[in-house]
């Protein structure tokens, strides 16, 4: 069975996710934005073994703590889609820019494509490429559970910004509409920010949706 605890970190409030299979107590955090010593507290307090680090998107604020992270405990760093590295190798000057602490640029262990999967233990989710927010956003769905790791493509009654560069708000409606909603009513997700929802709920009631 999957379990997660939704972390919000940094002054974004950004949801890292820790997830981990309550089978082989194996773990990975979706979007380690930054506030390490909370996330590997978080980790320490479940009891589970990090194995991995996932991310949906570039952006700084969901990536910021991953480089630290991953050297610190010799793990990879897993996705986005090779369509972000862009965003990757513009960290330092994210972080001047939004006066995070200074980042280095990083390429991750592995870029994730549409329809690969990921593990962590035993447990399985399913990669789909949702562009829009930014051109190699990826979403984390755990079929088991019914529960998708949307990351900024989807809020509670809103949706992702398109308006970065390489942002395109076409194709943010198209990702959200052709591979999210189809997914069921009934899947809850995580957002990247934020409290949690399901398709169901926004299908009905997200006014960029309706």
């Amino acid at each position: 069975m999957m379990k997660y605890r939704v972390i919000p970190v940094t002054d974004y409030q950004q949801n890292c996710s820790l997830v981990w299979c309550s089978e082989t107590n194996k773990a990975a955090l979706i979007d380690p934005g930054g506030d390490v010593d909370i996330l590997l507290r978080a980790v320490r307090e479940e009891g589970v073994q990090l194995e991995k680090l996932l991310l949906t998107h570039g952006h700084l604020d969901h990536v910021g703590g991953a480089k630290l992270i991953a050297e610190q405990l010799n793990i990879p760093i897993i996705g986005p889609h090779q369509a972000d590295a862009f965003w990757l190798e513009l960290l330092p000057s994210q972080a001047e820019m939004f006066g995070f602490p200074d980042l280095e640029a990083f390429v991750p262990s592995r870029w994730l494509q549409e329809g690969e999967q990921v593990t962590v233990g035993n447990e399985l989710f399913d990669v789909l490429h949702c562009p829009g927010h930014t051109p190699g956003h990826i979403v984390f769905y755990n079929a088991a559970s019914r529960v998708a790791f949307v990351g900024d493509v989807l809020f509670q009654n809103s949706i992702g910004r398109s308006d970065f560069p390489r942002g395109n708000y076409d194709a943010l409606i198209s990702s959200i509409k052709e591979k999210l909603l189809p997914l069921g009513d009934d899947v809850v997700f995580i957002p990247g920010h934020g409290p949690l929802s399901t398709f169901g709920r926004e299908r009905e009631h997200n006014p960029f949706l309706v």
